[in-house]
């Protein structure tokens, strides 16, 4: 018989652990676990296949039908989820040491793979459900009163936009008998609105990320530390607008599948929580440079996903913008106190953020094929995005955490409140300036808006600037400046090509 290995008192301690945590282990560690294996046991199968990839597997059969025995690569890999999803059961055990929970709570990684886990117990049914109803031929044969709902979530009218030569933007409102005050003004309002919503978002993010509140002379108080909850008021709220004005104005004939919005619903819901936790550990004035320079990576993913090709001009203006954000980042004012980890942590944030909202992005412009307004986007990315959030805080019982603090925390509440209005004002000021203005004009105001927002966070929240730094963030500028008015050059040029001609796609 093989040897047993002896019950230790360290070994007691772990099972007492995992299985005395108030029922939590059976929530979410048993189903997040199971989900995750049967993605590891396929996931061989689907990858080495040749030509392997989401579009090739979504009309095969789900690979786990047909594959071998797990090997015990396969549950070393399993081992790994089942840990990690494991771990929030023990910040409730009443075993684990404060600081032995903080130390984990409190890391950002740990929270990314406990939030994926809820995301695929979300994601993997779903998956399987649109495989099933695929199979079955469920547009011919299906019945009853779920049939338009499965229609409209799985099939859509699969009814698509043969000429659109930019389908993210709906054609401009040409301005031909209103008046110069008028176009003024609204240009105006325009500006201010974007100006507004997002200077004040900015203010109110940095405030509640690295703010504390509740702060007295005798106690210090308390940070808000779930990033996925503001992502979920910004979404709920975002939601909600963009429904109603769905429901009041008059819309195109939607033909998309709703699940195709899962895929930049997931990757937006990403970036977000990137965003906000990238905070804990950079400057402001650091991230919003970062946003400028995510036009790198996402020239990256057109030349992956879109088989994009560029001008010369982009590749110069995406380099003065690389050097532009290292001279600000590789300078140090004489107070600052950096640390290696914390700044590494920022910088992966980062390059997490910029990934995922490129490929949100590119994948939005795919969608756009199908005749849709902007504000269906928004509408049916939010609705994934909500049904994600709200998913994976309920299993992660975060949800009434949050609102506890919020019960405790009045100005807290009213900060969330306020941020989550500004995100989605700003969202319909975007399509309107876009509509009534174009894109050239629009990217000029938002580019004003992040010189400002970088000028506000500073004299706010006293970060310090060199003057390399200063030098940095005035090439990134110039740099994004170059890029409106090489664009707006290239429009016009592009007017003047033979039909036979195709012109460069641009970001």
């Amino acid at each position: 018989m093989p040897e047993q290995t002896p019950l230790t008192e360290a070994n007691i301690n772990v099972w007492h652990v995992l299985f005395n945590s108030r029922g939590h282990f059976l929530l979410h560690v048993l189903p997040s676990s199971l989900l995750l294996l049967g993605w590891n046991l396929g996931a061989a199968s689907w990858w080495s296949r040749p030509g392997g990839g989401w579009r090739r597997h979504a009309e095969r059969s789900w690979p786990c039908t047909s594959s071998p025995p797990p090997t015990s690569s396969s549950l070393h890999r399993f081992c790994l989820p089942l840990v990690l999803a494991s771990l929030p059961t023990m910040a409730t055990g009443e075993e684990i040491t404060p600081a032995l929970q903080g130390s984990w709570g409190d890391f950002w990684l740990f929270r990314f793979f406990v939030n994926a886990a809820g995301y695929a117990s979300i994601v993997i049914p779903g998956f399987l459900l649109i495989q099933y109803f695929k199979r079955r031929n469920y547009l011919e044969t299906g019945r009853g009163i779920c049939f338009p709902v499965i229609k409209s979530c799985v099939f859509g009218s699969e009814v698509k936009s043969v000429h659109q030569e930019d389908g993210s933007l709906p054609p401009r409102a040409e301005p031909t008998e209103s008046s110069t005050a008028r176009q003024v003004f609204k240009l105006l309002f325009c500006a201010a609105g974007l100006q507004a919503s997002y200077l004040t978002w900015g203010v109110l993010q940095e405030r509640v990320m690295t703010r504390t509140y509740g702060a007295t002379e005798t106690d210090p108080g308390e940070k808000f530390k779930d990033s996925q909850f503001l992502v979920f008021m910004n979404r709920i709220l975002a939601f909600t607008v963009a429904g109603l004005y769905c429901a009041l104005t008059k819309q195109p004939r939607h033909g998309a599948p709703m699940y195709k919005y899962s895929f930049a619903s997931l990757s937006n819901i990403l970036s977000s929580w990137c965003q906000y936790e990238a905070l804990k550990y950079i400057s402001f004035p650091t991230q919003v440079l970062a946003k400028a320079s995510k036009v790198i990576p996402v020239m990256m993913m057109g030349k992956l996903v879109s088989r994009k090709s560029y001008e010369y001009w982009e590749y110069l203006t995406a380099a003065l913008i690389s050097v532009g954000v290292s001279m600000f980042l590789l300078s140090s004012a004489p107070n600052r106190h950096v640390s290696t980890v914390t700044t590494f942590s920022g910088i992966v944030l980062l390059a997490g953020y910029i990934i995922f909202d490129s490929f949100t992005s590119n994948w939005q412009d795919a969608l756009f094929t199908y005749k849709m307004s902007p504000v269906q986007m928004m509408f049916g990315v939010n609705v994934f995005s909500c049904l994600f959030t709200v998913g994976s805080l309920l299993e992660q019982g975060a949800l009434l955490e949050s609102l506890r603090f919020m019960a405790r925390h009045s100005e807290f509440t009213a900060h969330a409140v306020l941020l989550s209005v500004c995100s989605a004002c700003g969202q319909l000021f975007i399509f309107y300036t876009i509509n009534q203005f174009g894109a050239a004009v629009f990217t000029i105001i938002m580019t004003l808006r992040q010189a400002f927002a970088i000028l506000l966070s500073c004299l706010i929240y006293g970060h310090t600037v060199t003057v390399v730094g200063g030098l940095g963030v005035a090439v990134v500028f110039m740099a994004l400046f170059l890029r409106v008015y090489a664009r707006s050059r290239m429009k016009k040029r592009s007017k003047k090509i033979p039909p036979g001609e195709t012109p460069v796609q641009k970001v």
